[in-house]
């Protein structure tokens, strides 16, 4: 029963977040007489104590410590005696470990953060030096519209934006204390939790025990934050896949970041980029592990909550590395320009061949129907766009002139973009100006 029971093998990486609650909350035991003051300064000596022995390895996990809490106040009580038996008046694991909890995730966030922002500055880089560079867009796997690699760049970067955003947003219902709720009903001590919350660095404290003790849709929050991170990160690396294969040739990743075949000698695989994409299903399955656990608890406290700790863990290193791993490839890998420039098609300028005739006074729907003619044509006739005569542009609409192609052109067709948002020259250093004021922020 003890190793079933017992969660130190994963709940250690609570340890720093535990030592800081301990030091906390025996400052608050200190102001309502529970330690006076030499004997307050005896227990956080002794804290500090444990942390530095701790992280030398000097400290050893014995087979009745339940989890990293019970093994604190151990060596709290083999340093100080009775004084590490007081450490846990008027306090219950229940709020411990969920002030832990929220301790702990406030840092990771950060950590996230981060690792999203050095991202972000990477892909700033790579948008400035490719405002020229074109390449096809696709939809349905289909190529599209002519579209740059800044643009393309840009839009990894703001999706990465909304994800700090929600990040942050998270941060602020997890930066709540949980501690003085006791097991569910408050502390039996008048601790000051706006006292608690200052040293421990919380904005705002719990309005209601049972709620504090026994929620964990902060959690939820924060996975869910990093649940989106990882579908927008498996999405940018399919592309990547794509565009490093053989068929395409766009991008070269670099070798640290890829791997050969045990079997084939010439072969190069993504394996980073696949491994990401394998890792957003790990981290949305965590997600579910624990919207499922929670779902039939009863209110408040249930030793279920134990198992909200290995999903939280995993998701924020999978995040963590994903993003770190990605921001490598990504600074790292080659760019062909060429073969980017060479695989765009003049079926590209279907859409640029509409408008023009929509500019000189047709319908849309009427013009849509007039180049989807042209296009069948060209395609039997296996011609291109820019190989019609004007003559056999007029059988089509007398709206065609000399001017129709500089429409065939790669360049032309971005420069027709330049909405806010588009894939134009002169929206995209807006994008780039815009994109460095958020980081900056």
């Amino acid at each position: 029963m003890e190793q079933f029971s017992h969660s130190i093998q994963f709940d250690r990486r609570l340890f720093k977040a535990d030592i800081e609650v301990n030091k906390a909350w025996a400052k608050a035991l200190g102001r309502i007489g529970i330690y006076n003051g030499q004997e307050l300064e005896t227990v956080i000596n002794a804290l500090e104590e444990i942390d530095t022995e701790y992280h030398r390895g000097q400290l050893q996990i014995k087979t009745g410590d339940e989890d990293i809490h019970s093994a604190n106040e151990r060596w709290l009580t083999e340093k100080t005696g009775e004084l590490g038996q007081r450490i846990h008046t008027g306090r219950s694991r229940n709020d411990q470990v969920v002030t832990d909890l929220r301790y702990y995730l406030r840092q990771e966030i950060d950590r996230i953060v981060d690792s999203i922002k050095a991202l972000q500055g990477e892909l700033i880089v790579v948008a400035e030096n490719n405002i020229e560079t074109v390449l096809p867009g696709y939809t349905h796997l289909r190529q599209a519209q002519p579209i740059s690699l800044s643009h393309y760049t840009m839009a990894i970067f703001f999706q990465m934006q909304r994800d700090k955003v929600r990040l942050a947003e998270a941060r602020k219902r997890v930066n709540v204390l949980g501690l003085g709720s006791g097991a569910l009903a408050g502390a039996a001590f008048p601790v000051d939790r706006k006292f608690l919350a200052e040293q421990l660095g919380f904005e705002d404290i719990s309005e209601n025990s049972i709620d504090a003790t026994s929620d964990r849709d902060f959690v939820f929050e924060v996975l869910s934050a990093c649940s989106i991170i990882m579908v927008h990160l498996s999405r940018f690396c399919e592309d990547f896949i794509a565009w490093s294969s053989e068929a395409y040739g766009f991008v070269e990743i670099d070798q640290a970041f890829s791997t050969g075949s045990s079997m084939m000698p010439q072969k190069r695989n993504p394996d980073s980029l696949e491994l990401i994409r394998g890792k957003s299903a790990r981290v949305i399955g965590n997600q579910v592990k624990l919207l499922v656990l929670l779902k039939g608890l009863p209110h408040a406290y249930s030793r279920d909550l134990q198992e909200d700790k290995e999903p939280v863990f995993d998701t924020i290193d999978q995040t963590k590395m994903s993003l770190d791993i990605f921001k490598a490839v990504v600074q790292t890998m080659k760019i062909n320009q060429e073969k980017m420039k060479g695989s765009l098609t003049q079926s590209l300028y279907a859409t640029d061949l509409a408008d023009y005739l929509v500019k000189g006074g047709i319908p849309f729907r009427n013009a849509h129907a007039i180049v989807g003619k042209i296009v069948s044509w060209i395609e039997q006739e296996n011609k291109k766009f820019s190989e019609l005569t004007l003559d056999e542009f007029k059988q089509y609409s007398p709206v065609f002139e000399k001017s129709v192609y500089q429409l065939f052109h790669p360049g032309y067709s971005l420069q027709l973009r330049n909405v806010r948002g588009g894939t134009g020259g002169a929206s995209i250093r807006y994008q780039i100006k815009r994109a460095k004021k958020l980081l900056d922020k």
